[in-house]
C-alpha cells in the first residue's frame, strides 16, 4: 500500500511517460495480402464482397493484425523502444503486477490493398490518474499507433490496458465455486443482452439487404450497412458443433460439461452451455431450445458479486 506521498511521487513519474515514443518505424512483418484477408473473413464470418475480387480492400479492423508481431515475436513489434518497458517495470515495481486488456479504437483514413507495405510508429499516449476497480487498483495506460503507406495515414489504432495490483482476497482459490463471470456488455451488444434479461433472443437484422447476424456488430458483413433493427428468435435450433471441457478447471464450473455452437431455426449460430442430458449424450444434429438462467440469486446459485444477472442456455429437447 502505498502512502499519499509516494502514490503522488509515483503519478508524477508515469506522467513522463506521456508523449514518450514505444515504436519508431516499425515495419509490418507482410504486405497486406489476400490470403490473411481471407483467413480473416472466415474467421469472423465476413461475406462482403469488397474484400474479395479485382480490387478487394482488406477489411478495416484488420488494422492492428498488419503491425503486429506474430507468436514468435516475444520480443515485440519491430522499432519497438525501451520506453512502453521501463513504465511496466515502474508499475510492477509498485505493485502492480497484473494486467488486462481493456478496449480499443480505430480511425480509418483510407483502405488498405493487397500489397501495400505498413509502417507504424507507436506513442505512449496518456497514463491515468490512480483507478479502484473490481479488479484492484491500478493505471490505465494507453498507446496510440500511427499506421502508414509510405507518407500517407490509413489509420490509427488506440490501445488501452490496466496494469493493477490485485485486490486481496480476490483470488481464484477463495472465489465461491458456483460464481459465475459476468458476460461483458459494451454498445454494440446491449440490446442483446437487455433482451435476454427479459427473456427475448433478438438477433439483428440489416435494414438494408434483410440479413441476419449473430454476435452483434455495428455493421452488416453482406453489404456494409449501418442500419439495422431486430427479430425475436423463437429458441428453437440444434447442435451445429461442440465441445466438451475437461481443463482447466475454472470456479464458476463443474466440468466435465458440454458447450455447443447452436445453429438456430432463424440461420444464425450462438454459443452457449447444452443442459438437459449428461455431457456425453450430446451431439451434432440435436434439437435443443433456447432457455434463460438467472445467476446470482442466492448462495447456492452465485454470480460475480455484483447483483443477479441472465444467461441463456440450450436444453435438449425430450426424445433427443
Amino acid at each position: 500500500m502505498l502512502s499519499e506521498r509516494q502514490e503522488g511521487e509515483l503519478g508524477a513519474r508515469l506522467k513522463e511517460f506521456e508523449g514518450r515514443a514505444a515504436a519508431v518505424a516499425g515495419v509490418g512483418k507482410d504486405p497486406v495480402n489476400a490470403p490473411m484477408i481471407r483467413h480473416w473473413c472466415e474467421a469472423m464470418g465476413d461475406t462482403c464482397p469488397a474484400y474479395t475480387g479485382p480490387g478487394a480492400i482488406a477489411p478495416p479492423t484488420m488494422l492492428q493484425a498488419w503491425t503486429m508481431a506474430g507468436l514468435a515475436g516475444q520480443a515485440g513489434p519491430p522499432g519497438r523502444t525501451e520506453a512502453f518497458g521501463e513504465l511496466l517495470a515502474l508499475l510492477d515495481a509498485a505493485g502492480c503486477t497484473s494486467v488486462v486488456a481493456t478496449d480499443c479504437e480505430q480511425e480509418y483514413a483510407r483502405p488498405l490493398r493487397p500489397g501495400d507495405v505498413v509502417t507504424f510508429d507507436t506513442v505512449i499516449e496518456s497514463v491515468s490518474d490512480r483507478k479502484t476497480t473490481r479488479l484492484g487498483t491500478g493505471y490505465f495506460v494507453t498507446t496510440r499507433t500511427d499506421v502508414r503507406v509510405g507518407t500517407e495515414l490509413a489509420g490509427t489504432h488506440r490501445f488501452r490496458i490496466l496494469k493493477y495490483a490485485p485486490t486481496a482476497g480476490k483470488s481464484r482459490e477463495n472465489t465461491p465455486k458456483h460464481r459465475r463471470p459476468r458476460p461483458v456488455v459494451n454498445r454494440d451488444n446491449a440490446g442483446f443482452w437487455e433482451g435476454v434479461a427479459r427473456g427475448r433472443l433478438l438477433i439483428q437484422r440489416c435494414t438494408g439487404c434483410g440479413t441476419l447476424r449473430h454476435p452483434w456488430l455495428p455493421g452488416c458483413n453482406a453489404c456494409g450497412c449501418l442500419e439495422w433493427d431486430t427479430v425475436e428468435a423463437g429458441g428453437g435450433g440444434t447442435v451445429f458443433s461442440y465441445v466438451v471441457m475437461h481443463h482447466p478447471p475454472f470456479p464458476a464450473f463443474d466440468p466435465p460439461y458440454a458447450v455447443a455452437l447452436v445453429e438456430l431455426a432463424e440461420g444464425v449460430r450462438m454459443v452457449g452451455n447444452v443442459v438437459g442430458v449428461p455431457y456425453d449424450k450430446v451431439r451434432i444434429g440435436m434439437p435443443v431450445e433456447a432457455e434463460f438462467r438467472r445467476y446470482g440469486t442466492d448462495a447456492g446459485d452465485e454470480g460475480d458479486g455484483d447483483g443477479p444477472f441472465v444467461l441463456p442456455v440450450f436444453r435438449a429437447r425430450e426424445g433427443s
